[in-house]
């Protein structure tokens, strides 16, 4: 099976890694954290607006990879405060109105970057 790393040109990344790999005609997205594509800057704000600008950036890795929010068949949440889940899920949501996917959500003592959230998915290759 042929793999093919795919990372998106002025999209924050902070190591060593792909923002995706496409393999088998799947992608499967490394975990992604609010950071502003524009600015480079992690976003200011709340966990709504967090989990936004992460939902935002996963549906720009997908559409660059050739495929989209809809293909998404599993995601995997990280919150440092599960306090933050009802928020979260408020907006995550609102990116998933069909075919919602499958979903793990955990809580985690902290993220790289002191990040409230990051969230990781593995999609259909369209």
């Amino acid at each position: 099976m042929e793999k093919k790393c795919i990372n998106i040109t002025g999209l924050f990344k902070a190591g060593p890694y792909s923002h995706a790999v496409e393999a088998g005609g799947m992608l499967f997205l490394s975990g992604t954290v609010p950071v502003d594509p524009q600015s480079g800057q992690p976003v200011a704000g709340d966990i709504r607006e967090s989990t936004a600008r992460v939902l935002e950036n996963i549906k720009l890795i997908l559409e660059a990879a050739g495929s989209s929010l809809e293909q998404v068949v599993k995601a995997s949440v990280y919150l440092t405060d599960m306090a933050d889940f009802g928020a979260m899920n408020e907006v995550y949501k609102t990116y998933f109105t069909a075919n919602e996917p499958a979903r793990t959500c955990v809580a985690v003592k902290e993220l790289p970057g002191k990040f409230s959230v990051e969230i990781e998915v593995i999609a259909l290759k369209k």
